[in-house]
């Protein structure tokens, strides 16, 4: 059985008014291919590249709750400020992030990690001491590389000790293309 296109929207934004979703996601294109965008009554909670949504949705239900449709309306702002910024006129991200199921030394990876302008790169290595763990190199790019909101939070603008462009999780094309976009040097 089909559902009509106009009843199939008029649950999705009702699901939405009543306060019966979890998390609500959708998909939207990009330079950089397909993203999936999620976000919960909190705050933006994913931006997954290339995804796979049986596994996304999985993970996004044990670490949020059941409750996840894909619905437009709650990823409104944050399709349109990813539209701005790859578009050149978005700089900076101006969105609630909802990071309650990242461990606790990664949120203050990525916390660090805000900090980090755009257009400007810096290292591992450097953002290890910026969180006060000199020696922590390794675990802060493994941290990164379980960012589960790259561009919003800019993973990309971390390179190598050398300056070179290593570990992303969307590939290093992906990673070259969001710094030429920032006119990074690279």
């Amino acid at each position: 059985m089909t559902v009509p296109a106009e009843l199939d929207r008029r649950f999705r934004e009702s699901a939405v008014a009543e306060g019966l979703v979890d998390v609500g996601y959708d998909l939207a294109d990009s330079p950089i291919g397909l993203l999936l965008v999620a976000a919960t009554d909190q705050g933006v909670c994913r931006v997954a590249f290339d995804p796979e949504p049986e596994r996304e949705l999985a993970t996004l239900a044990r670490a949020f709750g059941t409750r996840v449709l894909r619905t437009p309306k709650p990823v409104e702002v944050v399709r349109r400020q990813l539209h701005e910024y790859f578009e050149g006129r978005r700089r900076a991200f101006e969105l609630d992030l909802d990071l309650r199921a990242t461990p606790a030394f990664q949120q203050l990876v990525l916390h660090e990690l805000a900090r980090v302008r755009y257009g400007e790169v810096d290292t591992y290595g450097g953002l290890a001491a910026k969180i006060g763990k000199p020696r922590a190199a390794r675990a802060v790019g493994g941290a990164l590389n379980r960012n589960p909101v790259p561009i919003v939070l800019p993973c990309h603008r971390i390179v190598g000790a050398s300056g070179s462009l290593v570990g992303y999780g969307g590939g290093l094309e992906r990673k070259r293309a969001l710094l030429e976009l920032e006119g990074a040097a690279i």
